[in-house]
């Protein structure tokens, strides 16, 4: 019973969350709406500071806007860390842009187009996608 019941619930989140995602268009606007999840396509890569440096072409962000408004989560294809709980403010009618930017560390996103240069702790994130 136990088992079924955990299967159960694993499909019925599967169903929500392809639900959640499919009801998000490529139009939807991240500055405008209260819960935002899209997809971007394009070139990603990590640095760790040491051995590990992942790069493609043909990467994937996953960015989610979490339930303070103001904060974003970048899922990250091909084994390349997350980045969690990045903090923006609104730039412009359709442009975020992270709260704390500076020459070594910037994020812009807007409904078509995410650009990541992100250096933290000898680590660095990059990524110039679109939807």
């Amino acid at each position: 019973m136990k088992k079924t019941i955990k299967i159960s619930g694993v499909l019925m989140l599967l169903f929500f969350t392809a639900f959640f995602i499919s009801s998000c268009s490529r139009d939807d606007d991240p500055t405008n709406n209260d819960f935002f999840a899209g997809t971007y396509k394009g070139s990603i890569s990590y640095k760790d500071g040491g051995s590990t440096t992942i790069s493609t072409d043909n990467g994937s962000v996953f960015v989610t806007k979490i339930a303070s408004g103001t904060k974003y989560n970048f899922g990250f294809s091909n084994g390349i860390p997350d980045l969690n709980g990045v903090e923006f403010e609104q730039k412009g009618d359709h442009t975020l842009v992270m709260i704390g930017s500076n020459g070594t560390s910037y994020i812009r996103i807007d409904n078509n187009e995410l650009k990541i240069l992100y250096i933290k702790d000898g680590k660095t994130w990059t990524a110039n996608c679109t939807r």
